[in-house]
């Protein structure tokens, strides 16, 4: 049985991995400038400031990863929804539709893959949290290093805990193969006491900001507008509103225009508050490794991609008439883009993702399509519409309507015949006004499925999908994952 456990602890966490720097090669900030060669073993590493840093650095290298952020993330994350379909041909990944309809099962390998990702990111960050007391370094910059680790760990805890419920907490590296091996699941109400832990400690050291140098680093605003989050989907609406008034006190601001948010010039502007940072490095094809765009690109077009999680019909019927962020979310067949790429009118499908886009003259042969595209993860914008929805909670709808108005306000662009303000004061109206909202301003972003379900609504929006109460809330556990722990771990109900 322990060398049952050391196999199952071997596959989740990557021990032996130590911290192997060469797999998460650099990105487009110098803090990611990570060596190509030279890996070193545990017994080498953690002793100097040095170390530390690429420690860290590594953190944020493993989260542009294919299980973060290409098929293993989209099938947990953006097929159930109604906003998106599978994409590509009907015979590519079919897999996908498993997801759409609510027929996977726990044997499915995107399952384990998104699983794995997360936990390869907690794993990662425990490292830095175990190893860095012990070197004498700055005692600011130490701090700061210990609020970015914990600062993911609890946005890998926050995806795990939505995907699947409870699930075992990891807050250190194993030593006791009787103990530390091989956790049971822990309690929904656990995992999110962890995560907000994690992020109150990690707000309490982060910088406000950074240097041109360290921009993309997590931040006390990404701490905040996380912790938001993460209240919001416990229904804490007083803690929603105190840190999304204190993010908006911080000095962001939305870009005039709704369609560059998205695009490379402005990755980590005024509007961010994070992203996880993908380049397309000179010469190196390997280091280059961010599949999220070409998973999603035009297909079928040179420097487009493959086509897969497209935005569906019921996304593109949503929006109110005139609404600019349709154009802005959705590229349609027959199109030519802001940036001048004219889309072929024949393809496999309608729409495709415009968040994910990277004009096609970008694109360098032997390099994946988009690889430069940083995924945005949060955005001012949904710190506004969180801001919004607690206040209308708490029966303070002048502010909950000055929120949504500024998120409105800028997606109709100066053209007010369009998108009129809200003005209900109806709490129930007004719910629903911003749940719209959300779908509006966050489609395609990954945002959309585990809010219905927060919501509520799960019956009424995904029922015709094939989605189920009492069953669909979560994803099955990864049915390798339960074998491999003997049987500690349990399956959710219903699969």
């Amino acid at each position: 049985m322990k060398l049952h456990n050391k196999k199952y602890t071997s596959a989740v966490l990557g021990i032996g991995l130590a911290i192997t720097i060469a797999s998460f090669p650099s990105c487009k900030k110098s803090f990611l400038d990570v060596p190509q060669e030279g890996k070193q073993q545990s017994t080498a590493f953690w002793k100097t400031a040095d170390d530390a840093a690429a420690g860290v650095n590594a953190i944020y290298g493993n989260m542009r990863s294919w299980e973060n952020t290409a098929f293993p993330a989209i099938a947990i994350e953006s097929m159930g929804s109604d906003d998106a379909d599978k994409g590509s041909t009907p015979s590519d990944a079919s897999f996908f539709l498993d997801f759409d309809r609510f027929t996977v099962d726990p044997d499915q390998g995107n399952i384990s893959g998104f699983w794995n990702g997360q936990y390869r990111n907690i794993n990662y960050c425990n490292q830095v949290l175990q190893n860095v007391p012990g070197i004498t370094m700055d005692a600011t910059l130490k701090a700061r290093y210990f609020g970015e680790a914990k600062f993911i760990r609890a946005l890998s805890y926050f995806r795990l805990v939505r995907a699947f419920g409870g699930v075992p907490l990891r807050t250190k590296l194993p030593t006791d193969p009787n103990s530390d091996y091989n956790l049971p699941r822990a309690s929904v109400a656990e995992v999110y006491a962890q995560i907000e832990s994690d992020l109150n400690d990690a707000a309490a050291v982060l910088p406000q900001s950074y240097g041109a140098a360290d921009l993309g680093r997590a931040t006390k605003g990404a701490a905040l507008a996380l912790h938001a989050k993460v209240a919001m989907y416990l229904k804490k609406w007083n803690d929603v509103l105190s840190y999304t008034n204190t993010v908006m006190g911080l000095g962001y601001s939305l870009l005039p225009n709704y369609e560059q948010v998205f695009r490379l010039a402005n990755e980590n502007g005024p509007e961010s508050i994070f992203e996880i940072q993908c380049a397309l490095v000179p010469g190196n094809p390997a280091a280059s490794n961010s599949q999220y765009s070409q998973v999603q690109g035009v297909r079928g077009q040179t420097g487009g991609g493959w086509g897969f999680n497209v935005p569906s019909a019921e996304l593109a019927a949503s929006y109110e008439a005139g609404d600019p962020r349709r154009d802005a979310t959705i590229i349609f067949r027959g199109e030519t883009t802001p940036e001048g790429d004219v889309i072929d009118k024949v393809g496999d499908n309608p729409m495709y993702n415009q968040k994910s886009y990277v004009p096609f003259a970008l694109f360098v042969p032997n390099f994946n399509e988009g690889a430069q595209q940083n995924v945005r993860i949060l955005r001012y914008s949904d710190v506004l519409l969180m801001n919004a929805e607690a206040a209308n909670e708490l029966g303070n709808t002048s502010q909950a309507l000055t929120s949504l108005e500024q998120v409105r306000f800028r997606a109709r662009q100066g053209n007010t015949s369009i998108l009129p303000k809200v003005t209900t004061t109806d709490q129930t109206a007004l719910r629903l006004a911003i749940w719209n909202e959300r779908r509006s301003e966050l489609a395609m972003e990954n945002d959309r499925y585990f809010d219905v379900i927060r919501q509520g609504r799960g019956t009424q929006i995904f029922g015709v999908k094939g989605w189920k109460a009492g069953r669909n809330e979560v994803w099955p556990i990864p049915q390798s994952e339960i074998d491999l722990s003997g049987g500690v771990l349990t399956q959710n109900p219903g699969y």
